[in-house]
């Protein structure tokens, strides 16, 4: 009796194991739902936080991620200042992850170059070391505005050592300090020195070159989407020209559109058609592989 219970426990177990083994070979897996999380911390200062957008039937394999950055001058602005992008890129994008960022504003103490651009990485590198957990695929594409236009740029054009950067939208993003706008302007040095933590740099930078996305344009930059006015009181249209200039000479994929008004103020029509552009870009240079 007790031989044939034994018997009995052992093709129980064996036919439970085989029975789990051919479960587990389908690959079935319960799909995942989209997901929010809201003020994710991703350093020690309280200014550190992002949004992070988690599209339903996300995989390692093919969501990639597009990352928001606001504007403000470096010293202002806040992340909701880029949630009207957001309901357009969910519809028009539903395989997308999203991230819209805040950065540590510059103050008195904080100086804003180089660590809004070190924030930028730190939020990259956290996404990156979390793709399997958030089953995401670490290749980005930075949509900025103002500001946060330049801080996008200079990361791709100076920062991206890894190439995960994949395009760049540019909304009236200042992009060469040299220009005679910037330096004959009596408080532009001032600025300068508010701006920059010299002891991140080299003795005797040119900090006006070094900080100007133009100025740092190579053949591996992204493919960049430029959006500017013609009548921009605070971001000259020759900043506009000379990237421009810049991207062709290295042959990198761009498109520079210029709109009628000032600083991001333009018609509802010329937003709307910015928006579809943004898009297309997305399409061409951050697709999803189903």
């Amino acid at each position: 009796m007790k031989k044939f219970l034994l018997i009995i426990l052992f093709f129980g177990i064996y036919f439970s194991f085989v029975s789990c083994s051919n479960d587990n070979d389908t690959g079935t897996e319960l799909a995942l739902q989209a997901e929010t999380f809201l003020n994710v911390s991703y350093g020690n200062n309280p200014q550190e936080k992002y949004d992070l957008y988690l599209p339903a039937n996300r995989s390692e394999e093919k969501t990639k991620i597009i990352v928001l950055v606001h504007g403000g001058g470096w010293t202002g602005g806040d992340k909701a200042d880029m949630d009207f992008l957001i309901p357009y890129i969910k519809l028009r994008h539903p395989n997308h992850a999203i991230v819209n960022i805040n950065y540590v504003l510059a103050d008195a103490n904080t100086p804003a170059f180089p660590n809004q651009f070190l924030d930028l990485d730190a939020v990259i590198n956290k996404l990156t070391d979390e793709k399997d957990e958030l089953h995401i695929l670490p290749q980005f594409g930075l949509i900025g505005a103002s500001a946060g236009a330049h801080i996008s740029l200079m990361y791709d054009y100076a920062y991206d050592l890894d190439d995960q950067v994949k395009m760049v939208g540019d909304i009236v993003g200042p992009t060469d300090f040299t220009d005679p706008f910037y330096i004959e302007n009596p408080g532009f040095q001032a600025l300068m020195d508010a701006l920059v933590d010299e002891s991140a740099y080299p003795p005797g930078t040119n900090y006006a070159e070094v900080l100007s996305p133009a100025l740092q344009v190579s053949n591996v930059s992204s493919p960049t989407l430029l959006f500017y006015g013609n009548a921009d009181p605070l971001v000259p249209l020759s900043n506009a020209t000379t990237l421009n200039s810049a991207l062709n000479s290295a042959q990198i994929d761009h498109t520079l559109n210029v709109y009628e008004g000032g600083h991001g103020d333009w018609s509802n029509v010329d937003i709307e058609k910015m928006k579809v552009q943004i898009s297309t870009y997305i399409d061409n240079y951050l697709v999803v592989i189903n």
